[in-house]
């Protein structure tokens, strides 16, 4: 596993498992225990019934796990794998039980998350061969950030901040409120470690301008034109990180990356992204 694909760590992931399957097991998994008989043990198959990029096999793991640590569980593929219909990603041997309690909150992990993986692949895949990388954003299902992060990377993509604690991110409406570029990064600067990161949207040339003389480490673009974006790519001269952001789709995001912007932001490939498809097969 690459450093990028390196996955939440257990104390990060377990809680979240763990708070999914009380929500869905509550007092038990009636319809188990009345259908069938606890003697009953059979191996099952975790498969892709649609193509695309795998993730959050750690998490559907970890809900058979906790169900029941006594489940024989042999994962075929790992989190970053592209998948193709039929695909077999894991085998899960032991109590049928167990294994159907702990069904739906494996596959909701792994189906939601791989969705994620597949839709920033498709951004990734766009844009090959370009030096432009895809990112995402916070606009993430609450509860879920780290997951959906990780399942960027999977996909091939970079992350953005994970909280307001990360970075500076000087947005549109903290201009407003502050007085202007020159004041919210003169507030920022004087309170600000030497360790963070300072970005500032800009809505227009004329802003970019303002923040490069200003000296901002990353200046977000924000609904630019593909011309527009060539312009600010040409005014930064690398002074700056530069990253588009906006209504980025497969079928405009090859343009926005031949600008030479450096990054290209996306909130759909998290708020987004279709489940997919996933079940498990006797």
């Amino acid at each position: 596993m690459t450093a990028n694909l390196r996955p939440p760590s257990a104390f990060l992931l377990e809680p979240l498992v763990r708070a999914a399957l009380v929500e869905d097991l509550g007092h038990g998994d009636i319809t188990s225990e009345l259908t069938i008989p606890a003697e009953a043990r059979g191996t099952v198959k975790l498969m892709a019934r649609k193509p695309g990029v795998l993730a959050g096999v750690i998490a559907a793991e970890a809900a058979f796990r906790l169900v029941d640590p006594g489940l024989k569980i042999e994962i075929a593929v790992q989190d970053g794998a592209k998948l193709q219909s039929g695909t077999r990603i894991a085998s899960i041997s032991g109590s049928l039980r167990s294994v159907l309690t702990a069904e739906r909150v494996a596959l909701n992990f792994a189906g939601h998350l791989s969705g994620v993986a597949t839709a920033t692949a498709a951004l990734v895949e766009a844009i090959s061969g370009t030096n432009a990388r895809i990112t995402c954003t916070r606009k993430t299902v609450p509860g879920l950030r780290d997951l959906q992060k990780y399942a960027v990377r999977c996909g091939g993509g970079f992350n953005h901040r994970f909280g307001l604690d990360d970075a500076v991110l000087i947005k549109d409406n903290h201009i407003a409120a502050s007085g202007g570029i020159k004041a919210a990064l003169a507030r920022v600067r004087a309170g600000l470690g030497h360790m963070k990161k300072i970005e500032i949207e800009v809505d227009t040339l004329a802003q970019l301008e303002e923040a490069l003389s200003l000296g901002a480490d990353t200046i977000l673009l924000d609904n630019m034109s593909p011309a527009d974006l060539s312009h600010a790519v040409a005014l930064a001269k690398g002074k700056a990180v530069l990253e588009a952001s906006g209504n980025v789709t497969t079928a405009n995001v090859r343009a926005i990356a031949q600008t030479g912007v450096d990054y290209i932001s996306s909130g759909a490939i998290t708020h987004s992204a279709a489940n997919l498809d996933l079940g498990l097969d006797f």
